[in-house]
């Protein structure tokens, strides 16, 4: 009852708030703040503190006319799933360092929960979802924080339309970084194991959506794009993760369906497989698992060693088979 009184309650403070935050010069947010709303993007600092709180996982648009999205340099990990149409959409986990703003956001989805029990309660930062889904949210093991539950964290730029426009202040739902120790993903890091191929660029395709990796090796790191398009950040620079993982899972109906009809994909994410990592202009076969919703994914050589993935971020990018 408490939740359903703060989301009638939430969504009339947001609709005040964006009405005055559209009044105000240029959309800003303070004496720094872009002209479209969105905050500017701070250096990143990393915290090697034990953890101090739970992690921030936003769920982050990723259709054309979201992009460039902004945040998403900052994220520890990067998840991409499939959704409806074929589509795809990012879960990012922040635990190291905290942006200045993320977005676009949207919706949440049933298996977001299952791939968010590895997490310590942590912070889900979501547009909303439908109706039907809404108790399980309530029930999982997690802080939501929607528009309706948050208001004063979320803005909507005037650049865009709805409802590619919602963005988050992260430092509205969190006062600082987590740290490292937050993020119980199961992932080692360290040296690379021995033998992998030469892999200058990897693509994933969902039926209406593509991931290709390039390796820069002057810049050290795998170069995105999202449809054939460079991924950039907020402010024209790429984005470019240490370490990729392609993890082949099985992708099944759930029981719900979007306004259309269209049903939405669920991505297991508990149980096994085999996945690619791709670190260092290299790519290593790996079998994963994960015995729970609870547990982190162990990723592992054919010896059955741990498979380390680079220092800096890791793009997680779910491959489907049904």
């Amino acid at each position: 009852m408490r939740r359903r009184m703060r989301r009638g309650r939430g969504a009339a403070l947001l609709t005040a708030a964006v009405a005055v935050s559209l009044a105000a010069a240029g959309c800003t947010t303070g004496p720094d703040a872009r002209q479209d709303g969105r905050a500017p993007e701070p250096e990143r600092t990393h915290s090697t503190a034990p953890a101090s709180g739970p992690v921030l996982a936003v769920k982050v648009d990723n259709v054309p006319a979201a992009r460039p999205q902004t945040g998403l340099e900052a994220a520890d990990v990067v998840y991409a799933e499939a959704v409806e149409a074929g589509l795809s959409r990012l879960m990012a986990i922040y635990a190291t360092a905290l942006p200045a703003s993320v977005g676009p956001v949207r919706s949440a989805r049933e298996s977001d929960l299952e791939l968010l029990g590895q997490f310590d309660r942590p912070v889900l930062a979501f547009s909303g979802a439908q109706s039907k889904l809404l108790p399980l949210i309530d029930k999982a093991p997690l802080r939501a924080e929607s528009p309706n539950e948050a208001p004063g964290a979320y803005l909507r730029a005037a650049d865009r339309q709805a409802p590619h426009n919602l963005y988050l202040s992260p430092g509205k739902l969190l006062p600082k970084p987590s740290g490292g120790a937050a993020l119980t993903t199961g992932f080692t890091y360290g040296k690379a194991p021995a033998g992998g191929r030469a892999e200058s660029s990897r693509t994933v395709r969902y039926p209406s959506a593509s991931f290709t990796f390039t390796w820069s090796g002057s810049r050290d790191r795998w170069l995105v794009s999202l449809d054939g398009d460079p991924a950039r950040t907020a402010d024209g620079g790429r984005l470019a993760p240490a370490t990729v993982v392609v993890q082949h899972v099985k992708v099944r109906e759930s029981h719900f369906r979007d306004f259309r009809g269209s049903n939405s994909p669920y991505v297991e994410s508990v149980g096994s497989g085999k996945a690619e990592v791709l670190r260092e202009g290299r790519a290593f076969e790996a079998t994963w698992k994960r015995g729970s919703a609870a547990d982190g994914t162990a990723f592992t050589t054919k010896d059955g060693k741990p498979l380390n993935f680079a220092e800096g971020q890791v793009w997680v990018v779910f491959a489907g088979h049904s």
